[in-house]
Formats: structure tokens, sequence, C-alpha cells
């Protein structure tokens, strides 16, 4: 009886060493650094359980292995609070910088931006082709309502979440410079606002002529001229579905559309791009000068003119650098 008492003894003894050096050893691979020598981005699914999720990650090769993960996971009651999304795993990442970063649920920010002066249907093609994001848009949201900028969302957001943010942001934004534009201007609404700061956007990329160019148009309105504005005949011919192409011609100018300025007085009925912040204060806080006409000057701003007739040697000059550059 003695003998098999020490025996036992013996046997519980050397089990309790085993399962010490056991843990010891799962203690140091789970603190350990894992193998992967580059950030490693993996999406982890709603509903995914731990062993899933151990063994997505070891297949990416972010530990050496799922069991020790696995086990911790459970051992920590971490199972149930995990958080779905895409995570971006450190070069390296212990198994316990691992859980821990699914613990937090610091999940990776995306992004996508839009230039300013994209329409709408140009804005929900980007949309369409951006990776991470899901469903689709209708009904079109409209033209000129959407604020073009960098938007963020994670893995898994909808298409039609962003463009609600970005016509909120337009809202917004709209809102404050109205509230805050310069005395006398020619518009009864923001809408009239938000129009020629379309056109604005077309007509120039350089953000020192935007305040300058606003101020032609607005010039011109108030005299009864026709705004005469390149783009908006594009925007006629194409309605938002892209770059035209080529370059218009004296027939495209007398082609009749509502978007025609050079045929139509005023404004035309509705924007002809999503113009940007800039843009859109230059329109409401316009600089103050006289002038009625620009023309491009070859290296990819726009001279201005008072007179028409200072205009037609604008215009002249340019003709003759074009030909020179031919």
């Amino acid at each position: 009886m003695g003998r098999f008492v020490k025996f036992m003894a013996f046997v519980i003894c050397g089990l309790s060493l085993l399962a010490g050096g056991a843990a010891l050893l799962g203690q140091a691979q789970f603190k350990n650094s894992g193998p992967s020598k580059q950030e490693i981005s993996i999406i982890i699914e709603r509903g995914m359980g731990i062993d899933a999720i151990a063994r997505n990650l070891y297949r990416a090769g972010v530990l050496a292995g799922p069991t020790v993960f696995r086990i911790a996971a459970r051992l920590s009651g971490a199972g149930k609070s995990l958080k779905a999304g895409e995570y971006a795993f450190a070069p390296g990442i212990s198994p316990e910088g691992a859980l821990t970063l699914l613990k937090s649920g610091k999940i990776v920010a995306r992004r996508v931006t839009f230039a300013e002066g994209l329409s709408t249907r140009e804005i929900l093609a980007l949309l369409r082709r951006t990776e991470g994001l899901q469903g689709t848009v209708t009904p079109d949201p409209g033209e000129g309502v959407l604020l073009p900028e960098t938007y963020h969302f994670s893995y898994g957001d909808r298409r039609r979440d962003v463009v609600r943010r970005m016509a909120d942001a337009m809202r917004t934004l709209v809102s404050n410079l109205w509230r805050n534009r310069a005395p006398g201007l020619p518009f009864v609404s923001p809408s009239e606002a938000v129009i020629l700061a379309s056109i604005v956007e077309r007509e120039t990329a350089l953000p020192t002529e935007r305040p300058r160019v606003a101020a032609v148009f607005i010039n011109r309105i108030k005299r009864g001229m026709r705004l005469q504005s390149d783009p908006t005949v594009v925007y006629g011919l194409t309605r938002g579905a892209g770059p035209l192409g080529r370059a218009l011609t004296r027939t495209d100018l007398k082609t009749a559309s509502p978007y025609n300025t050079y045929l139509i007085g005023g404004l035309p009925p509705g924007p002809i791009a999503n113009p940007g912040s800039a843009s859109l204060e230059a329109v409401l806080r316009p600089s103050k000068s006289k002038d009625l006409f620009f023309v491009a000057d070859g290296q990819g701003g726009h001279v201005f003119a008072e007179t028409l007739d200072d205009h037609n040697r604008n215009v002249a000059a340019w003709r003759k650098l074009n030909r020179a550059k031919k």
C-alpha cells in the first residue's frame, strides 16, 4: 500500500511538473514575436468564432500556429468580445498582441478622395469601384449636393452612408457660408450660389483665381450679360457622364440646351458639378473687381479684362500663343 501511494505521488508530481512546464512554454509562446515580416491586414467577418479566427491568422502568417492563440482566447473569455472588421497586424506581432488588438476593436480606417468638380455620376462611379464598401446608391442624389473631400470608412460600410455624409457636409458648409455671405450678391437662394460655384469650379483649377472668376460672373449677372461659360455647354452635351473628350466647336456653342449659357440668360437650371469649399466661398465672398471677361493665358491661368477691347486683345494673344505651340 505504501509503495502504491509513493508511486501515485511520484506520478502526480511528474504530471504537475509537465503541466507547469507546458503552461510556462505556452505562456512564452503567447508573448513571443510572430513570424510576420510585414504588416498584414485581415478581415474578421461577423459571427466568426475563435477557431476560425485562429486559423485565419495562422494561414495569413500572423501566427506561428493557431493553438496558443485559441487556448488563450478561451481561457481569457475573450471569445465574445472580439469585434468584426478589418485589422492591421504589425510585423512580428505576438499572439498576445494579436488578441489585444482584436479585443480593442481598432479597425483599419480606409479612405476615398473625391476631387472638386466631379459630377455626381462620376462620384457614384468612383464609389462603385471603391473596395471595402457595399450596397448601391438609389435614388441618384442629384447634381451639386455632394461635398468633394476625403472621407474615411471601415470595411463593410455602405455606399449610401458615404453619400449621406457627403450630402450632410455640403448642406452644413453651404448654410454656414450663406449666413456669412458678402452683401449685394445676385442670388435669391443658396442653391443659386451652388450653381455658380459649380461653374467657377469647372472654369479654373487655381484656388487663387476662383474669387476673381466668381466676380466676373457676378458682374455679368448684375449687368444682364450672358455668362458664356464653356463648361456649361459641355455639361449640356454630356450631362455629367464624363469629359467631352474633344474641344468645343462653333456648332456646340449654337446647340440649344438649358445649360448653354451662350444662348440662355442668367444661371443654368442646376449645378454642372459638385463644387468644393474654395469655389463655394469664392462665390459667396468674391473679389472686388470690375472684370467682365477672362481668357486662358496658356500657362494654366487666365487673363482678366474690364472692357471688350482689352478682352479681344487678350484673346488674340492667346490664339497667337496657341499657334506658336502647335
